[in-house]
């Protein structure tokens, strides 16, 4: 009788034991199947991108994150010539939008852009701009000869194309050596729209977009399109990028409708509407 006793006081104990055992189990397998949900991780995908896109840039990724939740784009910008620099460098970069086709051009040279894979995206404006603080309509650039004006804010020509745009301007008009002591040279084109914005600088070169994102500057004189390149805003793939998928996703999103009427209410001329 106390043997038998013993025997189910036993058999209890390996079926409370193997219950145990049991739930310990499925708690685990639960939490490895939890671990494996929340171990994938978005796509990065590296933009670098023009310093004159960051105002519309913020609009445009949000409207393309909110159809491709899979993707985190993180957006450099700066000079086009710097951001191109870097690409040749080996900086980790899927796409480039560049403020003018000398970069881009570049790298389809240097073999890191295939030249199916880009495009021309946009197109744009130099003007010049004072001080909002300033009386604006100037006749013609030769009002840059003003003594008030001691101090014109360019961007540096060999590196940011804006620059470029702006000795090529004032050369067209034969006014470059003449207000070389004026000149202030920075590092991108918001860089100027800052200088002039605050009153470092009298006047200043810089994309019609930029200057529409201020009260704080006044567009003096558009300058005329035959004086300067056209102002071209080409995108492109890099070449090696590990994230090929996510960088057309992007690509095509760039150049498709939506995107492009979110350009244009920002000031920018598209494909379409520079036909």
């Amino acid at each position: 009788m106390f043997i038998r006793k013993i025997r189910k006081l036993r058999a209890a104990r390996m079926i409370i034991l193997n219950l145990m055992i049991a739930c310990v189990l499925l708690l685990t397998g639960c939490g490895s199947n939890e671990a494996s949900v929340h171990t994938t991780e978005p796509t990065k995908l590296i933009v670098s991108a023009a310093a004159s896109l960051q105002d519309v840039m913020a609009e445009v990724k949000a409207a393309f994150q909110s159809k491709n939740k899979d993707i985190d784009v993180q957006i450099n910008y700066g000079s086009s010539g710097a951001l191109q620099k870097q690409i040749e460098q080996g900086s980790p970069v899927d796409v480039f939008i560049s403020a003018g086709t000398k970069p881009m051009n570049a790298l389809v040279k240097a073999g890191l852009v295939e030249e199916k894979m880009k495009k021309a995206l946009l197109y744009n404006d130099l003007v010049v701009i004072v001080p909002g603080s300033s009386i604006a309509a100037w006749s013609s650039l030769d009002m840059l000869k003003q003594k008030d004006i001691s101090r014109i804010a360019i961007g540096a020509p060999e590196s940011v194309p804006a620059g470029m745009y702006a000795e090529q301007t004032l050369k067209s008009a034969g006014l470059w050596d003449e207000l070389n002591n004026k000149y202030v040279y920075t590092k991108d084109v918001r860089q100027v729209l800052s200088y002039v914005s605050t009153g470092n600088a009298e006047a200043g070169f810089v994309y019609r977009t930029d200057a529409l994102t201020t009260n704080k500057v006044v567009i003096a004189y558009p300058v005329k399109s035959d004086q300067h390149e056209p102002i071209i805003y080409p995108i492109g793939i890099i070449k090696n990028s590990k994230n090929t998928a996510a960088a057309q996703k992007w690509f095509d999103f760039m150049n498709g409708a939506e995107t492009q009427h979110l350009f244009k209410s920002q000031g920018f001329r598209t494909a379409t509407s520079s036909q």
